[in-house]
């Protein structure tokens, strides 16, 4: 079981930095067949594409995914069916709902002046399509994940941002010469046929599923389950069955997955309203302490558009882990084994130290080359130098509330992202007009959100699971993180490394600074031949062959 959490884990990270490359080289593709003026009449209709999505499906796909992992995990495999059957209906009828009220609503968001260029009009008819059919994956993925097969999840994505890229490229280009609204429409219709695509890909899966036998309703263990030596009276079927398993009502599944749903909705809305707080706080604080108002937003764009990017884009494996946790902590729960509960927050923790900490040290040690191959601004190293060790905190909050949702306490992580966002709201308040902070005192108020945030959620998971911190994993860590980074800001400026393309210096420092971090590890036993075996597809290399 836990060498299938981790190969879930392992697949969706491949599929995430997969997706990420793709869309990546679409973008640059796409902006020189567009130009700027065509790239900002596409993205016009994404706002409220993406709120549409909010309104449609937002949260749903964990509901499900938990919902249907405590029904496998008590071996109801009629109740999980049950799960995707109301999941399915409710989101058929929302999606198509929501697809409908942005097509024919389209019009009025011009005409209303509510989106002020005419042109857009074609791309926010092209992208309602898409609202009904990204509404019936996250039914699919969700049940999916609900059995912990993540497969699904990762082929969907790659095929979905393959089909979207070629079809954006594809009619961006061929209607030109129509006109640049046309062009960004067309370029639009790319996320409704990826999205097809994808919904074809998981019904696939779905259809793949082994048939489970059907459960009833069996009587709770009593005294017959004792492990009593000679206990006759105890059945075959009280050995196997250790559940009190309902035929919950098709009312009561939709009750609980809608309130499962809306904290995890609320929670992925308080990045985007946090990310909106630092634009009206951080520009006018920097002009406070003596920036000109070019120079405010100039440093802005080095923090929000720059360095934030590269944190997420470090915390890939993090964010995967975090969805592969979800149904598995849940699935333990409701069979009521708490000791997998706790083993595999102590694994996920353990991963997330492996996962983060070298990573953030890398990033600090190679910020000015990285942001300058990248965006060619040197000057967004000081920001990023300083984010890097926002990586750990992500990813830590990323995997604890994970661990929270797993165990059925969605509200707790908005609760501590609200008290988090309201302590960086007044950090970023003073320290940003501080003239010789600046910039550098809005990242410093961004490392103690995310830090502060994650670290209520492991108070909370110390309560639920007895688990809180392993520091002989973390110091071990941070020393292999710190030798490393030693070992890469030196090896980078050598004089021979000095006449190296930057690009190539960086890549082969980073990759010398892994072997080194991980010998380090290994020579303080932060990583033993176990942790070799249980990883995915090439663990039974590690595997002692005399054993």
């Amino acid at each position: 079981m836990v060498n299938r959490f981790l190969k879930g884990t392992f697949i969706l990270t491949i599929a995430g930095f997969v997706v990420k490359a793709i869309g990546s080289i679409n973008w640059i593709l796409l902006s020189r067949v567009l130009g700027g003026e065509g790239i900002g009449i596409y993205q016009m209709g994404f706002p409220i594409y993406l709120l549409a999505l909010q309104i449609s499906s937002a949260g749903i796909p964990i509901a499900i995914s938990i919902v249907t992992a405590e029904k496998v995990g008590q071996l109801d495999y009629t109740g999980a069916k049950k799960v995707f059957n109301v999941s399915f209906i409710m989101l058929f009828l929302t999606g198509l709902l929501v697809s409908l009220l942005m097509f024919f609503s389209s019009h009025w968001l011009i005409s209303s002046g509510f989106i002020v260029e005419p042109r857009a009009y074609y791309s926010l008819i092209a992208l309602s399509p898409a609202i009904f059919f990204v509404t019936l994956i996250s039914c699919y993925r969700g049940y999916l994940q609900g059995w912990q097969l993540m497969t699904p999840t990762a082929m969907s994505q790659i095929i979905e941002q393959l089909l979207r890229v070629v079809v954006m490229l594809g009619a961006a280009y061929v209607l030109l010469p129509l006109g640049l609204g046309v062009a960004a429409g067309g370029a639009s219709l790319g996320a409704g046929v990826g999205a097809f695509g994808a919904l074809l890909i998981l019904i696939y899966y779905y259809r793949k599923l082994p048939k489970m036998p059907a459960t009833t309703a069996q009587p709770e263990p009593l005294a017959a389950e004792r492990e009593t030596v000679g206990d006759v009276e105890k059945s075959e079927e009280s050995i196997n069955t250790k559940f009190h398993i309902k035929n919950e009502s098709a009312k009561s599944i939709l009750y609980r997955l809608i309130k499962l749903a809306v904290p995890i909705s609320l929670a992925s809305m308080m990045l985007p309203l946090v990310a909106n707080l630092d634009l009206f706080i951080v520009p006018r604080r920097l002009v406070v302490a003596g920036f000109t108002t070019n120079e405010a937003t100039e440093l802005f764009g080095y923090l929000t558009g720059m360095a934030v990017p590269l944190i997420n884009l470090a915390t890939i494996v993090t964010a995967a882990l975090a969805t592969s946790l979800v149904p598995a902590i849940s699935n333990a729960k409701s069979a009521n084994d708490w000791k997998r509960v706790f083993a595999r927050t102590s694994g996920a923790m353990r991963l997330t130290f492996v996962g983060t900490i070298p990573f953030a040290v890398m990033l600090y040690v190679l910020a000015e080359p990285v942001v300058t191959i990248l965006y060619n601004a040197p000057k967004a190293a000081t920001a990023t130098q300083i984010l890097a060790a926002a990586i750990f905190f992500l990813g830590l909050h990323q995997v604890t509330t994970g661990l929270l949702q797993g165990l059925g306490r969605p509200i707790l992580p908005v609760i501590n992202m609200g008290i988090a966002a309201f302590c960086k709201v007044l950090l970023n308040w003073n320290l940003t007009a501080i003239p010789w902070l600046g910039i550098a005192g809005a990242s410093y108020a961004t490392i103690a959100d995310i830090a502060f945030a994650a670290l209520l959620n492991l108070f909370w998971i110390k309560k639920y699971t007895n688990y809180f911190m392993d520091w002989n994993l973390v110091w071990k860590n941070c020393l292999s993180a710190l030798i490393m980074g030693l070992g890469m800001f030196y090896l980078y400026n050598l004089v021979f490394m000095g006449h190296m393309p930057m690009a190539v210096n960086m890549i082969l420092t980073a990759l010398i600074g892994g072997f080194l971090y991980v010998i380090v590890m290994a020579a303080v036993k932060g990583l033993t031949r176990h942790d070799g075996e249980r990883l995915p597809f090439v663990g039974k290399y590690f595997r002692d062959k005399n054993a």
